[in-house]
Protein backbone atom coordinates (compact mmCIF):
# COMPACT_ATOMS: atom_id res chain seq x y z
CA UNK A 1 0.00 0.00 0.00
CA UNK A 2 1.72 3.59 -1.07
CA UNK A 3 0.39 4.98 2.59
CA UNK A 4 2.91 2.58 4.47
CA UNK A 5 5.71 4.02 2.17
CA UNK A 6 5.12 7.86 3.74
CA UNK A 7 7.53 9.55 6.58
CA UNK A 8 5.78 8.95 9.91
CA UNK A 9 4.48 12.28 9.73
CA UNK A 10 3.64 13.01 6.80
CA UNK A 11 -0.16 13.70 5.74
CA UNK A 12 -2.52 11.86 3.43
CA UNK A 13 -4.05 13.96 0.69
CA UNK A 14 -7.38 14.43 2.56
CA UNK A 15 -5.78 15.75 5.61
CA UNK A 16 -3.67 17.73 3.46
CA UNK A 17 -6.29 19.59 1.64
CA UNK A 18 -8.44 19.92 4.57
CA UNK A 19 -4.89 22.02 6.05
CA UNK A 20 -4.81 24.12 2.92
CA UNK A 21 -8.67 25.14 3.55
CA UNK A 22 -8.13 25.98 7.57
CA UNK A 23 -5.29 28.15 6.71
CA UNK A 24 -7.53 29.73 3.77
CA UNK A 25 -10.28 30.06 6.30
CA UNK A 26 -7.57 31.69 8.52
CA UNK A 27 -5.78 34.16 6.27
CA UNK A 28 -9.65 35.40 5.16
CA UNK A 29 -10.38 35.92 8.94
CA UNK A 30 -7.15 38.52 9.11
CA UNK A 31 -8.13 40.38 6.27
CA UNK A 32 -10.86 40.88 7.45
CA UNK A 33 -10.47 41.65 10.68
CA UNK A 34 -7.71 44.54 9.48
CA UNK A 35 -10.54 46.52 7.87
CA UNK A 36 -11.97 46.93 11.39
CA UNK A 37 -11.32 50.72 12.12
CA UNK A 38 -10.98 50.24 15.99
CA UNK A 39 -7.40 50.06 17.21
CA UNK A 40 -8.59 47.89 20.13
CA UNK A 41 -11.26 46.14 18.47
CA UNK A 42 -8.42 44.70 15.82
CA UNK A 43 -5.91 43.78 18.60
CA UNK A 44 -8.74 41.81 20.34
CA UNK A 45 -10.45 40.12 17.24
CA UNK A 46 -6.85 38.82 16.12
CA UNK A 47 -5.79 37.56 19.57
CA UNK A 48 -9.31 35.79 19.35
CA UNK A 49 -8.33 34.48 16.18
CA UNK A 50 -5.07 33.04 16.78
CA UNK A 51 -6.25 31.11 20.21
CA UNK A 52 -9.28 29.93 18.66
CA UNK A 53 -6.89 27.96 15.68
CA UNK A 54 -4.46 27.11 18.81
CA UNK A 55 -6.54 25.82 20.71
CA UNK A 56 -7.87 23.60 17.94
CA UNK A 57 -4.35 22.93 16.12
CA UNK A 58 -4.32 19.33 17.52
CA UNK A 59 -7.53 18.39 16.14
CA UNK A 60 -7.44 15.52 14.19
CA UNK A 61 -11.07 14.17 13.84
CA UNK A 62 -12.51 14.58 9.85
CA UNK A 63 -16.00 15.70 11.26
CA UNK A 64 -14.73 17.79 14.39
CA UNK A 65 -12.69 20.05 11.63
CA UNK A 66 -14.98 19.93 9.07
CA UNK A 67 -17.67 21.40 12.05
CA UNK A 68 -15.05 24.19 13.17
CA UNK A 69 -14.22 24.96 9.15
CA UNK A 70 -18.01 25.51 9.18
CA UNK A 71 -18.24 27.46 12.22
CA UNK A 72 -15.38 29.97 11.42
CA UNK A 73 -16.81 30.45 8.16
CA UNK A 74 -19.70 31.62 9.31
CA UNK A 75 -18.16 33.61 11.70
CA UNK A 76 -16.56 35.30 8.98
CA UNK A 77 -19.45 35.83 7.63
CA UNK A 78 -21.04 37.94 9.95
CA UNK A 79 -17.90 40.18 10.52
CA UNK A 80 -17.82 41.15 6.93
CA UNK A 81 -21.56 41.45 7.13
CA UNK A 82 -21.00 43.79 10.58
CA UNK A 83 -18.09 45.94 8.60
CA UNK A 84 -20.61 46.04 5.29
CA UNK A 85 -22.98 47.91 7.75
CA UNK A 86 -20.81 50.07 9.55
CA UNK A 87 -19.03 51.60 6.45
CA UNK A 88 -22.51 52.52 5.35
Amino acid sequence: MAASRLPPGALTLKQFLRRQQVLQLYRKILRAIREVPAEVDRRYLKDWAREEFRRNKEAREEDAIRMMITQGNMQLQELQRTLKLAKS
